[in-house]
């Protein structure tokens, strides 16, 4: 499967082809070199503010209680390119489908004081990410 920017595709599509987590916003994949990012307007309920900014996608770290860490899904996108695997940016258009945005490429972080599900804060995790294609 080859993904179109602008196009719209069904997240159990992606999995079904390339594995990865089905309900993280960060899904790696261990039969393939890629990572998958999916965004939601939803997350802003939850402490989480994707968006735009001069020319990059400011992305939320995972992880809902404590501070975020870099493991799982925060380290693979840290670590994506010198593992060689390509970042794919989707969002969330309504339940179950995504927009594709494009190919991303990991240029640094930045740290907020945010709250996590219990209402403590703590520090996130926020990637800063630059459209590659």
């Amino acid at each position: 499967m080859e993904f179109i920017r602008g196009e719209i595709y069904k997240r159990s599509s992606i999995h079904e082809e390339y594995a990865g987590n089905r309900q993280s916003g960060i899904a790696y994949s261990g039969k393939y070199n890629m990572v998958f990012i999916f965004t939601s307007p939803a997350g802003e309920e939850y402490g989480y503010n994707d968006r735009w900014e001069a020319g990059y996608f400011l992305y939320y770290g995972e992880g809902h209680e404590g501070d975020m860490e870099f493991s799982r899904g925060n380290e693979a996108i840290r670590t994506h390119r010198e593992k060689g695997k390509s970042l794919y940016l989707f969002d969330k258009v309504r339940k179950g489908f995504y927009k594709y945005v494009g190919q991303m490429q990991y240029v640094g972080y930045g740290e907020e004081e945010g709250r996590d599900k219990n209402g403590k804060l703590r520090k996130v995790i926020v990637f800063r990410l630059k459209p590659i294609d």
